[in-house]
């Protein structure tokens, strides 16, 4: 009987100290989780900010690509006072304040070859400003932005298409005129790249 109190008293003390050893080891690493993410006082013992980690944001999405500005037949687009542009299925009108009737550029009259990539330019000027405008078609892609260089410096102009994809559009920019003794074209390049940032089709007048 003895011998079994004995055996008994022996195993509660070490059930104790087993306890007592396993609550101080997870207090210690309890401890010492507190310990690594706690932020220590300053010299004036004021905390300072904590730390946050949060997750690294996604890159925001790289902007698409302008398009042409879809445009439905006979709806005007205003270039500027005086100058404004519509197009028919037909091909390209536009007026110029010296010509409020309106001019037209054909696309099915056989003078423009829709199969290969191509531009052209037409150009009227005013003592205010100087219109400019032209085809662009059968480039490979989606046409994006025209660029044109002239006597004014180098200009972004806008393009504008019909729906359905019709394989030609027109684009058109204003610019300041600029003294011209008639020796050389206002526009002397013009380039349109598609989506990609390829050429559509170009021109140079040089």
């Amino acid at each position: 009987m003895k011998r079994t109190l004995k055996y008994l008293a022996g195993a509660a003390v070490t059930a104790a100290v087993a306890g007592m050893a396993a609550v101080a080891g997870m207090a210690a690493v309890a401890g010492m989780a507190t310990m690594a993410y706690a932020a220590p006082h300053d010299t004036s013992g004021r905390a300072p900010h904590s730390a946050t980690v949060t997750a690294a944001a996604p890159p925001a999405a790289a902007k698409h690509a302008p398009t042409p500005r879809i445009v439905q037949p006979g709806e005007r687009v205003t270039g500027a006072p005086g100058f404004e542009l519509w197009l028919t299925p037909e091909g390209k009108h536009w007026t110029t304040p010296d010509m409020p009737e309106g001019q037209f550029r054909s696309v099915v009259d056989g003078n423009v070859d829709l199969s290969r990539p191509g531009v052209s330019v037409q150009s009227e000027g005013t003592p205010e400003r100087v219109h400019l405008s032209g085809l662009y078609y059968g480039g490979k892609g989606t046409a994006s932005t025209v660029e044109l260089r002239t006597a004014a410096g180098t200009l972004r102009g806008e393009l504008i298409e019909l729906p359905g994809r019709p394989g030609w559009g027109v684009w058109y920019a204003v610019a300041d005129p600029v003294p011209n003794d008639g020796s050389r074209s206002f526009v002397s390049e013009v380039t349109v790249r598609n989506t990609k940032g390829k050429v559509y089709a170009s021109l140079s007048l040089r």
